[in-house]
């Protein structure tokens, strides 16, 4: 893509703003319909979240972010996108030590676990199980996310968080949702692995410092 990024950032995020204040019209309108307000506050929790990545592409955000904050509002989302497009229910069991905080932009982190948690639920149609986990030590964080679906195929393991890389037949299937989490925890100077568990399931782990952005 030729001409200046920064201008191309900024012209994508005034043009999702639109889209994003048109929806916000449509949630309004949907909500004086009690049989659609439903709908209507999960358009606009997704409007919110939009608004949210949008800002974390165009602003440095350096301040530590509360993770449980961060997993609630991942959660949300993605229980608002399984709900809608009538995918697997997820249960989800939490071990995060008190106080653990992830730098940089929340938005950003929120799109790492909504990615982990969403490519649990399509590898598992049955059912899926999340276990979180959080530690803080020595001014390093690690954060694991495990499902207990079938795991993830030997002859993709190496290329998992390469993008167009995926497990899914489904039409539409771009294999990006890794990738992208792979290139946010780069952004704040971590890493992720990704491992197969026995008897099954995929864990995958993050780790980054507790403090700064790369």
């Amino acid at each position: 893509m030729s001409g200046d990024s920064g201008l191309t950032v900024e012209g994508l995020a005034h043009d999702l703003n639109n889209v994003f204040e048109t929806l916000s019209e449509a949630a309004e309108l949907l909500s004086t319909d009690a049989k659609w307000s439903r709908v209507a506050n999960t358009i606009r929790r997704s409007v919110r979240r939009g608004e949210r990545i949008v800002e974390s592409l165009t602003e440095t955000i350096s301040d530590a972010g509360d993770l449980c904050e961060i997993l609630d509002n991942a959660v949300q989302h993605t229980e608002d996108v399984l709900t809608f497009t009538r995918g697997t229910a997820i249960q989800y069991a939490r071990q995060v030590a008190d106080g653990v905080t992830l730098s940089g932009s929340p938005a950003a982190w929120e799109r790492v676990f909504v990615n982990l948690f969403l490519n649990a639920a399509q590898a598992n149609p049955h059912g899926a199980e999340v276990a979180i986990g959080a530690t803080c030590e020595d001014g390093v964080v690690t954060l694991t996310i495990a499902d207990n679906g079938p795991g993830i195929p030997a002859s993709i393991l190496p290329t998992i968080f390469d993008p167009n890389v995926t497990t899914k037949k489904s039409r539409g299937r771009r294999g990006l949702g890794l990738h992208i989490v792979q290139s946010i925890v780069s952004e704040h100077g971590g890493t992720v692995v990704a491992e197969n568990r026995q008897p099954r399931g995929a864990i995958f782990t993050v780790t980054l410092p507790q403090t700064g952005v790369a």
